[in-house]
């Protein structure tokens, strides 16, 4: 069996009647000649199948958004990044200049549902392979694997639309009459049934796990972690009893997004983590750990190596040979007189917010008066990945081993020593400076992403990007256990396998006091996630559901002074740019595409 990745190439190669502009409810092909021979053989069956899978994002790149990688603004639409170009797109979301006629609206809703409906013909069809195993496994398996996708495609479109259409199972007849094309939106709750219901049946037909020549396919955990995270999201405040959006009901008069607060909800989320947990762990996935060349346990490596070891054990799923070169060039600093592998644009900033929310090297937040942090001046001090003590600005000293994996710093060693250590320097003279990156490539807040910045050479296209780990899914579990059975000791214990990995002290240890109540839980579980989870799509979403990015992503958004001639200046912390996010931003709108197609779409509240 071919590697998902070969059938991907062959079938975004071929033309199966579907057109990049078609609205969503109209991606029937119009030749039923070409559809039956297509699904006749086992070659095109599959060529199908990889224009299902081809909607999967590929969002290691974020500068331009939509498009056929169905990319968005997750990193620096939160108060993770910015980027340093006026032209991406999150630059337009981040101040508010952005609405239901955005063209990125529009073509990620137009992606996912086209996935949807080529789901719904390769379902309704796979069975006509008169080559494909006369016991039909092999049918059986990929129909549920485009079941699986469905259910996939459908998720994503309810953490960013809300309640959403369901365009039902069967591919839509050609001949079928154009008021039949039309529906309402389902309510928010019927979305979480129909995808929890597709995802147990494509479960119950998938291997437990993709063998190597099967990475990146569907499988039955992908799918049970899959649900997992639906339930999550079902349970969180944003859809569990939100009055903001009472007004939000459809032509039917039904409520859109239920106005009760159902705790169950909270304990069905925990309950399918804790399932994925007790079946997988330790057996199948686990977490990653590494040791050192001298064969002790390093938290340094291991929370880096997690995203460059390929397929290991904590890995749920990841794209294969996604396009990373845009992303490791963003993450490379400029490093002016640098060889090409070691010189990038540094064009991705990390924010002042991300750098303050990671932990010390004793595990505590920042403005922990034990925490040991200081503000200003400096230290000789030796970071992990380095091979000597430098001069560093105290913020950065003595940080736990996340912060080094994820953050790149003014005098801080680069990772690519292939052609010589090479120091970075993020101030306005230094080598990856404003002044040394030509007036377009410079790091726009004085730090610069690294975490998942490969070692080598920035230009090695093709490994695979990491879209969900074990790490998420604990966090997943410790935060919906909380939320319905405060004080169960599997809340920390998973919160604690987490710090235990990363090298910080474990919460109720001797040397960390646990936090004492619901609330307090809930906000470790947060920072938590917070660091575990920078830079990997999650903080957009989290603090959309947790209805926390009106504070969080609005107002003033911080970094250094990258223009001070002076380098002691330098160290200041500055606006670089005012966010806009308010109420209205917590859904995206319905494309105004598709309101003026369907009148039975209602808006989503405030646009």
């Amino acid at each position: 069996m071919k590697k998902i990745k070969s059938i991907i190439l062959v079938g975004l190669l071929t033309s199966l009647n579907f057109s990049c502009n078609d609205d969503f409810l109209d991606q029937v092909p119009d030749d039923r000649l070409t559809l039956e021979s297509t699904f006749k053989n086992r070659n095109t069956v599959e060529q199908y199948l990889a224009n299902v899978y081809s909607q999967i994002p590929d969002d290691f790149s974020q500068r331009n958004l939509g498009g056929d990688g169905n990319v968005g603004p997750w990193l620096a639409a939160s108060d993770e990044a910015e980027y340093v170009w006026g032209f991406v797109g999150s630059n337009s979301v981040n101040i508010g200049a952005w609405d239901p006629t955005s063209g990125f609206v529009n073509s990620i809703w137009s992606n996912f549902y086209r996935g949807i409906r080529r789901a719904n013909v390769f379902i309704e069809n796979a069975d006509q392979c008169t080559d494909c195993g006369a016991d039909g496994e092999i049918v059986k398996r990929y129909k549920a694997e485009a079941r699986a996708l469905r259910g996939l495609y459908y998720y994503y479109l309810m953490r960013l639309y809300g309640p959403v259409v369901l365009v039902g199972n069967e591919s839509i007849p050609v001949d079928a009459p154009t008021d039949e094309l039309k529906k309402p939106r389902n309510t928010f709750d019927e979305c979480v049934a129909y995808v929890v219901a597709e995802l147990n049946a494509a479960a119950a037909d998938l291997p437990a796990v993709a063998s190597e020549q099967n990475y990146g396919r569907m499988t039955k955990s992908y799918a049970e972690a899959i649900k997992s995270q639906v339930l999550l999201l079902a349970a969180s405040p944003l859809f569990n009893g939100n009055t903001d959006y009472a007004s939000l009901v459809g032509p039917d008069g039904k409520q859109l997004i239920n106005q009760q607060y159902d705790v169950n909800k909270w304990k069905l989320a925990a309950d399918a983590a804790k399932a994925f947990i007790d079946v997988y762990v330790p057996g199948t996935y686990d977490l990653y750990r590494k040791n050192n060349a001298q064969g002790q346990f390093d938290p340094y490596l291991s929370t880096r190596d997690v995203f460059l070891d390929e397929w290991n054990k904590e890995i749920i799923y990841a794209r294969v040979d996604a396009g990373v070169n845009p992303r490791q060039y963003e993450m490379t600093p400029f490093h002016a007189g640098s060889q090409a592998e070691a010189k990038g644009s540094g064009g991705l900033g990390a924010t002042q917010h991300i750098v303050d929310a990671y932990f010390t090297a004793n595990g505590r937040s920042i403005d922990d008066p034990l925490s040991g942090y200081k503000s200003s001046g400096f230290s000789n001090f030796r970071a992990p990945n380095d091979t000597e003590a430098r001069q560093v600005y105290n913020q950065w000293v003595n940080r736990e081993p996340r912060f080094y994996v994820g953050i790149t710093y003014d005098n801080s060693l680069w990772l690519n020593r292939n052609t010589g250590n090479i120091v970075t320097r993020t101030w306005f003279n230094g080598n990856s400076g404003v002044n040394s990156g030509g007036g377009n490539d410079y790091t726009p807040t004085g730090y610069i992403v690294r975490k998942n910045m490969a070692t080598g050479d920035w230009r090695n296209n093709g490994r695979s990007y990491v879209m969900l780990r074990l790490a998420e899914i604990y966090l997943n579990y410790a935060e919906a256990l909380n939320e319905y059975n405060p004080g169960h000791p599997d809340i920390l214990k998973y919160v604690n396998l987490i710090r235990s990995r990363a090298g910080i002290p474990e919460y109720g240890s001797a040397d960390l006091e646990a936090p004492s109540g619901q609330a307090a839980v809930r906000e470790a579980i947060w920072k938590e996630r917070r660091v575990e989870l920078a830079f990997e799509n999650v903080r957009y979403f989290d603090a959309r559901r947790w209805k926390i990015a009106e504070t969080a992503f609005d107002g003033p958004t911080y970094g250094l002074n990258i223009r001070a001639n002076d380098i002691n200046n330098f160290y200041d912390k500055v606006a670089f740019e005012t966010r806009v996010f308010n109420k209205r931003h917590y859904l995206w709108p319905i494309p105004q595409s598709e309101m003026n197609i369907n009148q039975q779409l209602v808006q989503n509240t405030g646009w």
